[in-house]
């Protein structure tokens, strides 16, 4: 989930280090054949028997020939390849690409959506104008042989991918090994640019998900260094998403109290509705302002703590505001609780976990942490875009939360 700051009662991703996780073999592929430009007027699914691949103890990432800058072709001409395709926020980007007239492959699993609920049939029809390849991005030597089945070259990518819960194995599973099997099959294609969805918490790393994103932004940023200028990155470190702050809605509505840790005031957030962080991502693909740089991005207005999120909702009801608020020290209980337990039943590892991300967003600002003076400064924390939480929450309001859904990340 990139994980962006979610509501710690209704915990989103889009999440120390597992050193038992091997390092990914870059493929069993020996080559890509010649690859030349198709049209994408029909949309391609591509069906595969998943295998698994031997590690290689000695990964290599391919250097492609140096080639002409794709920034310099319409976008009707330059591929993007999307993985991540079907998430919260990997649709929105699939969508604003195809928008700007770029050619779009959209990796997707076969299933796919909240516990797996949508098929192919479905995956089609929410990428109209995409071509879809159905793979498995945990499954490198599998992500090889669809995307070199494609018979075209890749200009750009961008990576979406966010583990689903934020478990400790799902974690290095998802944010850094699958996301670093989407970099070596690019790179075989040719993919001279890297757009990475990563998370501003990354910045103040005490969690498993964190860690395993920054393993990964490491890896990529050597990687640029290292191809001088033939390869580029922007790493992309949104805030908090409207999903993760609308949980609260509907209960609200129905009378009950608006639920926040402490005071309301140990944290705060500059939230991004998930079409304006799209937006944000496609400027990335083009924009040579943004390459090879990490861009914390939040929404337009002020920053807003959970008590002026509660605030807010309650003045678009119309009632009087009604709060519970709840200790912190509670969750730090709990955590320590699971922390003893999960050492003698090891099944409960991702349960602390889980209690130490309510934790984290409970009391961390997703904001920009000024390395000066160690605060969050909603002042250096950049804003983007035209949609604010205010006109969200009055949109859930009268509609719900459909296509808000948080599934598999909601824990309370």
């Amino acid at each position: 989930m990139s994980l962006s700051s979610p509501n710690p009662l209704l915990l989103h991703h889009h999440h120390s280090h597992l050193s038992s996780l091997p390092l990914l073999p870059s493929s069993s592929s020996s080559s890509i054949p010649n690859l030349k430009p198709r049209r994408r007027n029909k949309t391609l699914t591509l069906t595969l028997s998943l295998q698994s691949s031997t590690p290689n103890p000695n990964p290599t990432i391919p250097t492609p020939s140096p080639s002409p800058s794709f920034r310099s072709k319409n976008p009707s001409d330059v591929t993007v390849l999307v993985t991540g395709s079907t998430g919260y926020i990997g649709r929105s980007v699939v969508r604003e690409l195809l928008r700007r007239g770029f050619a779009v492959v959209a990796v997707a699993r076969e299933r796919s959506g909240i516990r797996g609920r949508d098929g192919p049939d479905r995956t089609l029809s929410l990428l109209p104008g995409a071509s879809v390849v159905f793979s498995d991005v945990a499954d490198p030597a599998a992500l090889d042989r669809s995307l070199s089945a494609l018979a075209r070259p890749v200009d750009a990518v961008v990576c979406c991918l966010a583990s689903r819960s934020g478990g400790v194995r799902d974690s290095w599973n998802i944010d850094y090994a699958a996301a670093r099997n989407t970099l070596l099959s690019a790179r075989r294609l040719g993919a001279a640019h890297f757009v990475l969805l990563s998370a501003i918490c990354v910045q103040k790393p005490l969690l498993e998900f964190q860690r395993a994103k920054l393993k990964f932004e490491s890896e990529l940023q050597s990687l640029a260094a290292a191809a001088d200028e033939n390869f580029t990155f922007s790493i992309v470190r949104p805030t908090a998403f409207f999903k993760s702050l609308g949980g609260q809605v509907e209960s609200v509505k129905d009378g009950k109290p608006y639920v926040m840790f402490g005071d309301g005031r140990l944290c705060a957030c500059k939230p991004i509705s998930e079409e304006d962080l799209a937006s944000f991502i496609a400027d990335c693909v083009l924009d040579e302002d943004k390459i090879n740089k990490i861009l914390p991005i939040g929404g337009p207005g002020k920053a807003l703590t959970p008590l002026e999120q509660g605030e807010m909702l309650f003045r678009l009801l119309g009632r009087e505001p009604k709060f519970l608020k709840v200790p912190i020290g509670i969750m730090d209980f709990a955590i320590n609780v699971f922390d003893v337990l999960s050492k003698v039943f090891p099944a409960l590892e991702d349960a602390a976990e889980f209690g130490r991300i309510g934790r984290y967003y409970a009391a961390e600002s997703m904001l920009v942490l000024d390395p000066e003076s160690g605060e969050y400064s909603a002042e250096k924390t950049p804003s983007y875009g035209k949609d604010t939480l205010e006109d969200f929450f009055a949109r859930v309001i009268k509609e719900g939360m459909a296509g808000q859904e948080l599934g598999e990340q909601t824990i309370f």
